[in-house]
């Protein structure tokens, strides 16, 4: 990654901070927790659900800090609907708490590091999640990149959303662990 890159993205997560950034639709404020902040965005719908069924509202409201990878409702469109109905039932609680999980790291870490991190690496920055994953995070061009461990990308389409117990970075599909 070029000096030019990371100054970019830099620039991008000052211009962030300098106000309430919009996630669908929403402003999103920094003295907001997680779970404060994504119950308003018309995007992250399923998310919530998710995360209210799987028992995490309190985790994600707690002091964190937590870095949240959160998928939108397209990224979740992507699942079949019976798979996903399957894993919102009661008798998967544990299993969609895995998935979800595997979405968090116990760090606040803003775009910037991660793009630092993945340059210091050589291209590829290995991410431990609390869910037990390994995400691997890359840049394709100006995108920033999380591989899952089935090879599945996804990307990072709003970074740097400040939250009070750490950042959302918004993306296109849901991570999955190996099975």
């Amino acid at each position: 990654m070029t000096t030019a890159t990371l100054l970019a993205l830099a620039a991008g997560t000052a211009s962030a901070q300098m106000q309430n950034p919009m996630v669908g639709g929403a402003p999103m404020f920094a003295n907001k927790t997680i779970v404060e902040n994504a119950v308003n965005s018309a995007d992250h719908k399923t998310l919530v659900a998710a995360v209210q069924q799987a028992g995490l509202v309190d985790t994600l409201n707690s002091a964190g800090p937590f870095t949240v990878f959160a998928p939108t409702d397209a990224a979740f469109g992507r699942i079949s609907e019976s798979s996903l109905n399957a894993l919102m039932m009661d008798q998967n609680k544990a299993q969609l708490a895995t998935i979800l999980a595997c979405h968090v790291v116990a760090a606040n870490a803003m775009s910037d590091v991660i793009a630092g991190m993945i340059a210091d690496s050589g291209g590829t920055h290995s991410v431990q999640t609390v869910g037990g994953c390994t995400l691997q995070a890359s840049m394709k061009g100006n995108d920033l990149v999380l591989t899952d461990e089935n090879g599945r990308e996804a990307r990072v389409t709003i970074a740097d959303v400040r939250q009070s117990n750490g950042v959302i970075h918004v993306i296109d599909r849901v991570l999955l662990p190996s099975q």
